[in-house]
């Protein structure tokens, strides 16, 4: 792969985090400014769908392949994911938050040894443990360590649980309808709770918030799944760690939240394990990682 190539998907994926960031940014405004995370959840489940089904081109016979279990636990985590991040950020800012939420790559790892027999080399495993040690240093388990830092965790353990689903689905479906299959399940698992809980005011501010933050999510999974298409998913996969560089920058642009020293050294560690592992999988010279 060229040079390039190489630099055409990069900037690929780092639109598609910085998409979903922003979306996020949103989420914390909104919840940090009173409106319930699940009714945030709940509104970006339904806009994404929304807006994404044009573009997915959905046959009607496909949509029988979301009564498969798998597809329905891989949306039940992803929601559950999608929840708690967003209850994290109600308090949490947003770099830590994202931090700890890397804690899932190593839930997706152990969950594919253990079941599917995979095994990582050396350097993979390596580099995965400094990821987790990057964690550790945002999280700070047993100093202090917050309410919101606990559902930023629980949201990663989630999303890892989500990402290994995901792993065994792999060629069983189009991408778009995997991501349709989420979006929809998740719209009708959230309804009950998005319609119980009180509306925001009529706010045009505070509708504009929840739409942005929907459909920067939504358009963030979207450019992922026209990154996957561009490269294989192990190429992508750590290009993902990329995100962490905007949610520190808007976090301090938007909200002046600025990791503290052992946060920051946790968040460049995993930045690290991210890139070093792109490093190891493309068969790179180290130097480069």
């Amino acid at each position: 792969m060229s040079a390039f190539e190489l630099c055409r998907i990069a900037g690929t994926v780092f639109i598609a985090v910085t998409l979903i960031v922003i979306g996020d940014t949103c989420g914390k405004l909104l919840t940090a400014g009173g409106v319930n995370p699940f009714l945030v959840a709940f509104s970006r489940f339904v806009i994404g769908a929304l807006a994404l089904w044009p573009l997915a081109r959905i046959r009607f016979h496909e949509l029988a392949a979301y009564k498969d279990w798998r597809v329905i636990l891989r949306a039940i985590f992803i929601t559950c994911a999608i929840c708690s991040i967003l209850t994290a950020l109600k308090t949490e800012p947003i770099a830590n938050v994202f931090g700890a939420f890397f804690v899932g790559p190593l839930i997706s790892f152990v969950l594919a040894i253990i079941f599917l027999s995979e095994r990582p080399s050396r350097t993979q495993s390596v580099l995965l443990g400094l990821g987790f040690l990057g964690v550790l240093l945002v999280v700070k388990p047993g100093f202090g360590a917050s309410t919101g830092i606990f559902f930023a965790v629980l949201a990663g353990v989630c999303y890892g649980c989500y990402l290994f689903m995901t792993k065994l689905l792999a060629g069983a479906m189009r991408p778009s309808l995997l991501l349709m299959s989420q979006l929809l399940i998740g719209s009708i698992l959230l309804t009950p709770f998005g319609l119980s809980v009180d509306m925001p005011e009529q706010n045009t501010s505070l509708w504009l918030l929840i739409v942005l933050s929907a459909l920067g999510s939504a358009a963030g999974n979207y450019v992922l799944v026209v990154a996957n298409k561009m490269a294989d998913a192990s190429l992508v996969a750590p290009l993902v760690y990329s995100k962490l560089i905007s949610a520190t920058v808007l976090g301090i642009l938007v909200f002046g939240d600025w990791p503290d020293s052992v946060a920051l050294l946790g968040l460049t560690l995993i930045i690290f394990s991210g890139l070093g592992s792109l490093a190891a999988t493309r068969g790179m010279p180290a130097r480069y990682a």
